[in-house]
């Protein structure tokens, strides 16, 4: 019994040692860092300042160049032609391919909107489907809405009707964002490997991929197509 106290009593000392040890490198560390800012002269610490503020002045700058390029809000373009010119000037687009009479289509406006303000980094476009048959034939866009995902003015990737967005009417702005996020058109925070609608049962948990629809030549909305 008392040999038992012993070895606890050890191993207690042993434990304590440990943790005052552990506690003692991150004191010492603390202090080093201390030690190493008032060590820091004048010059030192301007450098470190301008060094920052030229970080600081070039996102604004960068931010700048964005907003004059149309980057911050969702807009509508008028032509195709205005298309392959604003697609030029931007690393990253989102363009949505809508029609009029496309209830879907009006959905996916409202989330944009809100995107378009948030991500400043990409430019969000709308483009009637209708007057752009070529683009339409050229992106092979069948179903209405499409969103084309263009980096570097090739289209990447496409978000078609609803299927990757929980298969519902009612996703969120951040499945949307998640979904974007996934073909890096725009600097996602999140976890990729989390989409948002998974966490909500009424979506159920399983994640479909894109189920193109090869009807060649003709648009039609994702609004009659309840697969």
């Amino acid at each position: 019994k008392m040999a038992d106290d012993t070895s606890v009593d050890i191993l207690q000392k042993v434990l304590e040692n440990e943790i005052l040890q552990s506690t003692k490198v991150v004191e010492e560390h603390l202090d080093a860092e201390i030690q190493k800012l008032d060590q820091m002269d004048e010059d030192e610490l301007e450098r470190l300042k301008q060094r920052r503020l030229e970080a600081l002045r070039k996102s604004q700058q960068q931010k700048q160049e964005w907003l004059s390029k149309g980057h911050g809000e969702y807009r509508e373009i008028p032509s195709e032609r205005d298309f392959f010119q604003e697609v030029k000037e931007s690393k990253n687009v989102v363009c949505h391919f809508y029609r009029d009479t496309t209830f879907r289509c009006q959905i996916m406006d409202k989330h944009l909107t809100v995107l378009a303000k948030k991500h400043i980094e990409t430019k969000f476009l709308k483009l009637n489907a209708e007057k752009s048959p070529f683009l339409c034939e050229r992106l092979r866009i069948k179903v209405i809405p499409t969103l084309a995902l263009i980096k570097d003015g090739k289209t990447q990737d496409y978000i078609v009707g609803f299927t990757d967005l929980g298969n519902t009417d009612d996703f969120t702005t951040e499945t949307l964002e998640w979904r974007l996020g996934c073909a890096d058109v725009i600097n996602y925070s999140g976890n990729l490997m989390e989409p948002p609608f998974q966490s909500q049962k009424k979506y159920g948990t399983s994640f479909t991929k894109l189920d193109k629809k090869t009807i060649r030549g003709k648009i039609y909305d994702s609004d009659s197509d309840d697969d």
